[in-house]
């Protein structure tokens, strides 16, 4: 079985799955999941609209259509399936990863964007035109974190919380700088407390 995260929420902010998940997860083709979202589409755009979508070119195959489902759709695509163990199993997985999806997804708005604006607010006081600044300041909080770049809005949640810890720290380090320089060394230094011993020596890299 697939073990990939069952929600991803990357369109518009709205917690979707994978109709090739779903069917993965059930132990069925995923085109047979697919038909039976086509032909019962209306009943789906009652719950909000699809949202199709075209996966990669394997081989020298066609690219495989697929859909992202809302929280809705996806529990009426199983109401359309016998009602099996395998069933009866994703009902509850999925009721449990939509639920940490919205935790996910309000802790982003009420703790995390306000964290990142208020940091970029302090930068844009030093050097407004400048996007460098911004960047360095970015990758400073992911490496604090250990995180990459892109993985910001998939992270768990003791990951997320050190995130919003981070961007605050920088951001008061920001406030107490004269210039971009001075408030970049003051985040670093200031950071340096979040990341384990083994990893502070990525952080002296470009010092």
């Amino acid at each position: 079985m697939n073990h990939q995260p069952l929600i991803h929420i990357q369109i518009k902010s709205e917690p979707r799955i994978d109709s090739r998940l779903i069917a993965d997860s059930l132990g069925v083709k995923h085109q047979n999941t697919y038909e039976l979202i086509k032909d019962y589409k209306s009943d789906f755009e009652q719950l909000g609209i699809i949202r199709f979508q075209t996966g990669e070119i394997k081989g020298r195959g066609q690219p495989g259509r697929y859909a992202m489902l809302n929280e809705d759709q996806a529990y009426l695509l199983l109401t359309y399936s016998r009602n099996t163990a395998k069933v009866r199993a994703l009902k509850v997985k999925l009721v449990q990863a939509f639920r940490d999806a919205r935790k996910a997804l309000e802790s982003h708005q009420t703790e995390y964007l306000p964290g990142y604006h208020a940091m970029h607010d302090e930068l844009a006081h030093l050097d407004a035109n400048s996007r460098h600044i911004h960047m360095n300041f970015n990758r400073l909080v992911n490496k604090a974190v250990g995180i990459g770049a892109g993985e910001r809005s998939s992270l768990p949640f003791p990951h997320k919380s050190m995130l919003v810890a981070a961007q605050f720290i920088a951001a008061s380090a920001a406030h107490s700088a004269s210039n971009s320089k001075e408030a970049y060394q003051k985040a670093k230094d200031a950071l340096r407390a979040l990341v384990p011993p083994a990893a502070r020596l990525v952080m002296q890299e470009g010092k």
